[in-house]
């Protein structure tokens, strides 16, 4: 019973791992997206000193 207790932290830890990649892919994109990319296009334009309207892309 030894390899249970050998096998078994890293079976959690990656069931866990797998949860939390699947929430953070699930969460991404959604109804706020434009928003918060909208949000972030506005603060990297802030540090660079670049007008907020300017879009390149």
């Amino acid at each position: 019973m030894d390899y249970v207790s050998a096998l078994l932290p890293p079976v959690v830890m990656a069931v866990f791992f797998i949860g939390v990649i699947r929430v953070i892919v699930k969460t991404q994109g959604g109804a706020n997206k434009t928003k918060e990319d909208a949000a972030v296009d506005a603060a990297l334009a802030r540090a660079d000193g670049a007008p907020a309207g300017k879009n390149d892309a």
